[in-house]
């Protein structure tokens, strides 16, 4: 896991890279890596990479980055001239049955890292290489030959990238704030990204909260080339047919996630896991020792829940007791999270009203000595475990099809919107107004502030013009529309909205807060292709675990992950709409 940046001066009046600005963006990431840095310039000025390394294959100086592979086919760190230089973030799992296919061929391997790699592959398949990856990544390819720029990002979005094209200048980084710390990038505010976290919760890409900068999108590729010629190609992952596999579904359904859980341990330094009461990290838990005895786990406990039913310490403790894994827990205070507010706050990339609970749990992973830690993210999406599975079809199924529902649902809420917001949540009053289908569904459902409240929290202008260019409705049954099944449907709603703009998001902004690399096997393009098709639930997810979960486990409702954010609020707006106030004045003010 590291801090990338690239500078691309493509037109031939651009001004050279400033070796000045590329430090400075490079050093707005060091605590993404702080085992080393490394920067490049090309002979003619025109491309430079930075680096900011964290160690997690190959803990050597020999994998060290930006890296480059010579005319003789071995890597080394790159020249002015060299012509196939990698800047890159993330982890490639396979990479090890890659290189030994690779070696089949006559190449030759210097390092251990996956890095290496990478530079191979390019220079084999070119930009189809991705075809071949697993993993979560983000990385620039420099090709002297074709003098261009390769940039691709993983298929889930898991590793974050970010663009900002002056028309001559090609900028990219890591992340928004390490963009803008260049200094030569416009604070002009996007009004999309802003409506769209005022719906959400988060920021939707491929939006930012500024009008320069742009996230390549999940599974984007994009060729940039010196004649300015810009193309574009995308991996999705939810819109590929499920790969139809023979066997028992359960068989087939424990070996894909042993083989996920497998894949994701591969490290140079210990790996440990975040373990909850949920089924997903118990899960990931019980595979994870079956080739890991003894593995370090972590669970953050709330005073403010100290002995109710979403207190999950008690459970997850006893988790660690029969799975033998070495357990820590921490205790969380409102006085504490007070303290380190200002510390969120800046370590937060995007305005986001969740990842709390990933900073802390991440704060306590690091202070223990990891580097590396699992997380069950992903487990609900993939295997319906979000009360939309069940809340969504009976709404649009019940009612949805009435014929002017819309219509007359918006008539209901303009004329009694005001009185029934007085005694219960704005959601009533739009009830039937987004009963209509899937995508309007969902954005009631999900919602921090309805369309029709955005005025209230922004210049109506400026909230105007924001709908109009993030068109969520449109967006959110673009992504309802290849899939038939009402379960389908909201797996893809919340892989490619709630999981991919805010869990994955915040899993790497606070995860790398404390230098720490946040692995999610739940979250797999070979486990997802396995097992979208089986459409087993959470229970069947849990019956793959080799050593069966504690009954006390599988029998235990589902609460979700809850951290009390409104009860450390006390003396303000309580809630999440008030936190999001908050949290959106702070980054707008950053």
């Amino acid at each position: 896991m590291c801090g990338l940046a690239a500078i691309f001066a493509y037109r031939l009046n651009a001004p050279r890279v400033d070796a000045s600005e590329l430090v400075r963006i490079t050093a707005a990431m060091v605590k993404r890596g702080p085992d080393g840095e490394g920067l490049w310039t090309s002979a003619d000025g025109s491309v430079g990479f930075g680096h900011r390394r964290l160690a997690i294959l190959d803990l050597g100086l020999d994998g060290a980055q930006p890296m480059a592979l010579g005319p003789l086919g071995t890597t080394s760190k790159p020249t002015a001239d060299a012509d196939l230089v990698i800047t890159y973030n993330g982890e490639i799992y396979n990479f090890q049955e890659l290189r030994r296919e690779l070696e089949a061929q006559g190449r030759v391997f210097r390092t251990r890292s996956d890095t290496e790699v990478l530079l191979h592959l390019y220079e084999r398949d070119g930009a189809r290489m991705v075809e071949r990856l697993r993993g979560m990544y983000a990385f620039a390819i420099w090709d002297g030959l074709k003098q261009g720029l390769l940039l691709a990002r993983d298929p889930f979005g898991i590793k974050p990238l970010y663009v900002a094209d002056d028309g001559s200048t090609l900028r990219v980084a890591s992340q928004v704030k390490a963009l803008r710390a260049g200094g030569r990038i416009s604070d002009k505010p996007n009004a999309a990204g802003h409506v769209g976290f005022f719906l959400f919760g988060y920021v939707p890409e491929p939006h930012t909260i500024y009008a320069g900068i742009r996230a390549v999108e999940a599974g984007g590729v994009e060729w940039f080339g010196r004649d300015g010629v810009h193309v574009t190609t995308r991996i999705d992952p939810l819109t590929e047919r499920a790969e139809a596999m023979s066997g028992h579904p359960e068989d087939v359904l424990a070996a894909a996630i042993a083989d996920s859980v497998r894949h994701h341990l591969v490290s140079d330094v210990p790996v440990g896991l975040f373990l909850s009461a949920g089924l997903d990290s118990a899960t990931i838990a019980a595979h994870a020792v079956e080739t890991h005895h003894g593995i370090q786990s972590l669970t953050l406990a709330f005073s403010e829940l100290s002995g109710s039913a979403r207190d999950e310490a008690p459970l997850a403790a006893a988790l660690s007791t029969h799975y033998g894994t070495h357990h820590t827990t921490r205790s969380l205070t409102g006085a504490a999270f007070h303290e380190e507010q200002p510390a969120i706050m800046a370590a937060m990339d995007q305005p986001t009203i969740d990842g709390v609970n990933t900073y802390f749990v991440a704060r306590e992973a690091a202070s223990v000595g990891l580097k590396v830690a699992l997380s069950g993210v992903g487990g609900d999406e993939l295997f319906g475990g979000y009360d939309t599975f069940r809340t969504l079809p009976k709404l649009v199924e019940g009612i949805g099809w009435i014929p002017g529902l819309g219509t007359m649902g918006r008539g209901f809420r303009i004329v009694a919107g005001s009185t029934i917001t007085r005694f219960m949540s704005s959601k009533y009053a739009s009830l039937f107004e987004y009963a209509t289908g899937y995508g309007s569904a969902y954005l009631l459902k999900r919602g921090v502030f309805l369309p029709w409240e955005l005025p209230l929290v922004l210049d109506p202008d400026f909230a105007a013009e924001g709908w109009r260019t993030l068109d969520p409705l449109v967006r959110l049954d673009t992504t309802t529309n290849p899939h038939k099944s009402p379960r389908a449907k909201i797996r893809a709603l919340e892989t490619a909205w709630y999981m991919r703009n805010q869990l994955l998001r915040d899993a790497d902004w606070a995860g790398m807060a404390h230098s720490l690399e946040i692995r999610t096997p739940l979250v797999d393009v070979t486990l997802y292709r396995a097992a979208a098709h089986l459409e087993c639930d959470k229970q069947g997810m849990a019956r793959t675990a080799p050593k069966p979960l504690p009954e006390a486990v599988l029998s235990r409702p589902k609460t979700g992950f809850f951290v009390p954010v409104p009860q450390w609020m006390s003396g303000r707006e309580l809630g999440w709409r008030g936190w999001a106030r908050d949290v959106f004045s702070a980054q707008v003010a950053a």
